[in-house]
């Protein structure tokens, strides 16, 4: 070492004294700053001459690798945070970078690209190469619009959108994701019974969490994007699920009752009013017939009564020909004359009957 006495004697690293039994002296300090400035004229060109060009050399040297000490390289995943004295001033994207050296400004590189995930109302482990999943009820217990409790777990993915604000404006940035969105679970649950929620409300619970989470981080500039919400289980909680299996089977038998009474009228109905538009349809005709047929009766009765009246005696003649067509048109005939001989006349009747035939 520079300050060990090469000398001979010692016994400790200070070497021994020029008398006095062997005892301790200080170290030689002039010694040692001019066995220093030696070597250091032996690195330097010019001997030594710091007033010169080797002064100069030695300053571009060290500020050139302090400038160097500049350059950094963001990752495709990552994204450069530059501080400057600890204050974010810019963002760079992946690639080669430069930024003022150390002690001036310093670089962050987070990763963007990387999806996180949180867990709401269960925790998973992996033991044993078995992922195994554990309920906590002061999660995943929580009160639906209809005064109901419901047992519901969620798990949500999220990334980095904005860097700058994910590290500066946000504590703690896990821990805030997963108060928020049970937050946000929560009042969307508050809203909504709980027979929609355990069956056709699910997708709409999703999108309505994952909005209201969004907004608000929004709100805390936390630079965080959701990506996904997905519920994992929603029942009733355990100690009800029996009781609430039994409800629920009586009223899918009370959706069955209804559907086929539904079905029931649907198919009796059309038909009906089928049959009562044809009746009526009927009755109509009908009624048209018989007025039709009345009043034509009424206009012949007229007329003949006005001919009657106008000639009795040749209408009634005529009605009485008339009258008598009509009996005799379809029957059998024979007609006697009597002579003066009184002779009876011989009718062959079953010969005339043939002709007639």
């Amino acid at each position: 070492m520079p300050w060990e006495n090469k000398g001979s004697g010692g016994g400790g690293p200070w070497g021994s004294g020029s008398g006095g039994g062997g005892g301790h002296r200080p170290p030689d300090i002039e010694d040692m700053i001019r066995k220093s400035q030696d070597r250091m004229k032996e690195m330097i060109p010019g001997g030594g001459n710091f007033s010169g060009k080797g002064f100069i050399f030695i300053l571009a040297v060290v500020l050139l690798f302090w400038l160097g000490s500049g350059f950094y390289r963001v990752q495709p995943n990552e994204q450069g945070i530059v501080l400057r004295f600890g204050q974010w001033t810019n963002t760079t994207e992946a690639g080669l970078n430069w930024h003022l050296p150390y002690p001036i400004e310093t670089v962050m590189t987070p990763e963007v690209t990387t999806i996180h995930q949180i867990n709401i109302g269960f925790s998973s482990s992996n033991t044993g190469g078995r992922l195994t999943k554990r309920d906590v009820p002061e999660e995943s217990l929580m009160l639906t619009g209809d005064q109901n409790i419901i047992d519901i777990d969620l798990t949500l993915q999220w990334k980095i959108a904005e860097p700058g604000k994910f590290l500066f404006n946000i504590r703690d940035q896990e821990a805030t994701v997963k108060i928020a969105a049970e937050s946000a679970l929560r009042e969307i649950i508050g809203q909504t019974d709980i027979q929609p929620a355990l069956t056709e409300a699910r997708d709409s619970i999703q999108t309505k969490t994952q909005v209201l989470l969004q907004s608000i981080l929004d709100q805390y500039e936390a630079g965080i994007l959701i990506t996904e919400v997905q519920l994992q289980n929603v029942q009733p909680p355990e100690a009800v699920i029996d009781a609430f299996d039994d409800v629920q089977r009586s009223l899918q038998d009370r959706d069955r009752a209804r559907n086929e009474a539904d079905r029931y009228r649907n198919d009796i109905l059309p038909r009906a009013r089928g049959e009562a538009q044809k009746q009526i349809q009927e009755a109509e005709a009908y009624k048209e017939r018989l007025l039709n047929e009345a009043t034509g009766e009424a206009d012949r009765f007229l007329s003949v009564y006005k001919e009657y009246k106008q000639n009795p005696e040749v209408t009634k003649r005529r009605m009485y020909l008339e009258t008598m067509q009509k009996v005799f048109q379809n029957t059998d005939k024979v007609i006697l004359g009597t002579g003066e001989n009184n002779v009876l006349p011989y009718l062959p009747l079953n010969e005339l009957r043939k002709n007639s035939q």
